[in-house]
């Protein structure tokens, strides 16, 4: 059985800390930014009647939701995330909209998904990426739960490429989005966000990562400025 490291049980416990808060600081310090990101994210999606989704870290189920609302009847989507406090808000926030008979959720990893070989159609990951400590291991588990086929979405923060547009997001992230984040939650949660974005591999290292595990055919789309990527990768063959 899978057991998260030292770095990710912290991590899980420090999300579980500021679940309550969560939904509003994401809109408060992307100034609402995130949700078009998501929603572009979600645009790629590869599914078919009947199509089972995958949301990987789905937090409170903002990306579920969003699937949700985008497909047709027949398609279910599933939530999947390490934090049980998240899962719980979100289970809350899927039974207040009309999608309750669509999306069901799991506790778990990434990198132990507990669902068969082969079972969706494609599959999502918004800003959790970064979070999971073996990313390799995590990123291999989604293509074996993923249909020959089938597409992986990995939506995620980046590093502008201008020079004066990265000094003003390295300031925002360095200096402001602690200090805000402190003053509605806890000030070492959002510490660490723009620490663990600034020692996310780059654009051209992930994406040679993404095909070391197998996936093919990959696309990159930078989004404001580079602030945020979507990482597309498929599964040919089994």
């Amino acid at each position: 059985m899978f057991r998260l490291s030292e770095k990710g049980e912290k991590i899980q416990q420090m999300f579980g800390a500021i679940a309550p808060r969560y939904d509003f600081l994401n809109r408060l310090l992307s100034f609402g930014i995130d949700r078009r990101w998501r929603t572009e994210a979600v645009q790629l999606l590869s599914y078919r009647k009947g199509s089972r989704i995958l949301d990987v870290a789905t937090g409170t189920g903002d990306v579920a939701l969003e699937i949700a609302r985008t497909t047709p009847l027949s398609v279910r989507i599933t939530g999947a995330d390490f934090s049980k406090e998240m899962v719980e808000l979100g289970k809350e926030k899927v039974a207040a909209s009309p999608y309750a008979g669509r999306i069901d959720f799991q506790v778990a990893p990434c990198e132990d998904l507990p669902f068969p070989d082969n079972t969706f159609d494609s599959i999502t990951i918004a800003f959790g990426i970064r979070n999971v400590v073996d990313r390799r291991l995590g990123l291999a588990e989604m293509r074996r739960v993923l249909r020959p086929g089938g597409r992986m979405i990995i939506l995620e923060f980046s590093t502008p490429r201008s020079d004066l547009f990265r000094w003003i997001y390295y300031f925002y992230f360095r200096r402001l989005l602690p200090m805000i984040g402190g003053l509605f939650s806890r000030y070492n949660a959002y510490k660490y966000l723009p620490d663990s974005v600034l020692e996310f591999p780059s654009i051209e290292e992930f994406s040679r990562m993404i095909a070391a595990t197998g996936f093919q055919n990959i696309q990159v789309r930078e989004l404001t400025f580079g602030i945020a990527s979507i990482y597309v990768g498929e599964k040919i063959d089994s």
